[in-house]
């Protein structure tokens, strides 16, 4: 059994889709590009196909991951083409690679966000996210389904600042971008959990709902504070093509072959 592991994006309007209207659209795809799917057992068989933290609905991302089972080997970069060719424009493919590690859910530590916030001055955004990168505790709200929870949204925010906006952007309206690194944590601290944590400390508040997106979502490094590629340990697995080519040698080479 193969196991191949894809990179796909929420791009535009389709930052919308729920994850189940994904899951829909993805098993499509596979029916589609006859990929040689492994079926779980029991009564209700259904496409071996595991999710990796997907992103709330309603916020864009560039970095979503799933794996697939297969009962036949095939390329990656073939299979990503034909599943790609086959889903909604917004619900790219765009990265695959045979799993040869273990663990993929457990590289999956922390997420790089970017939140647009539309007609906000982003001198008042720099003053709150200096109150709050300031402070040792920020306690948030939210609405769960046994009532309100309450949570410090501030522990989990490994780096929260303001960058520039595009050269290309509209100068219509002020506009503020925060970048953020969030590591993942129990209760899960989201983009809109930091946004409710800046209105606490600074009485910030964005007349439009933010504009949010994942750039990267990956294992955390504590030295650096960069999130790194899940993927790349499976690549460096690899066998490269020289490696092949001398272990084919290896293998066929005649008893004594090579001896002084």
């Amino acid at each position: 059994m193969q196991r191949i592991r894809l990179r796909y994006t929420k791009r535009g309007r389709l930052r919308f889709t729920s994850h189940r209207d994904f899951q829909r659209a993805f098993e499509r795809a596979l029916r589609r590009s006859e990929v040689p799917m492994a079926y779980s057992a029991g009564f209700t068989p259904h496409p071996k196909v595991s999710y990796a933290n997907a992103a709330p609905t309603g916020t864009g991302s560039e970095a979503e991951f799933l794996e697939i089972a297969l009962t036949e080997a095939r390329d990656p970069e073939v299979l990503r083409g034909l599943l790609d060719a086959s889903m909604p424009d917004g619900l790219d493919i765009i990265d695959a690679v045979e799993a040869r590690t273990s663990g993929l859910a457990d590289r999956l530590t922390a997420s790089v966000w970017e939140m647009r916030l539309d007609g906000v001055d982003p001198e008042d955004v720099r003053t709150a996210v200096a109150a709050f990168n300031d402070a040792e505790a920020v306690e948030v709200q939210r609405k769960a389904k046994n009532g309100i929870r309450t949570f410090d949204a501030r522990a989990a925010v490994a780096d929260l600042r303001v960058v520039d906006a595009p050269a290309d952007s509209p100068v219509a309206r002020p506009c503020a971008i925060l970048r953020l690194v969030v590591r993942h944590v129990t209760p899960a601290v989201r983009p809109d959990d930091v946004l409710s944590g800046l209105r606490a400390v600074a009485d910030l508040a964005p007349p439009v709902p933010a504009a949010v997106t994942r750039l990267a979502q990956g294992l955390f490094d504590e030295e650096s504070g960069t999130v790194t590629d899940p993927l790349a340990p499976d690549r460096e697995a690899a066998p490269t093509a020289h490696s092949a080519v001398a272990g084919a040698a290896v293998a066929t080479a005649p008893e004594g072959a090579g001896s002084a």
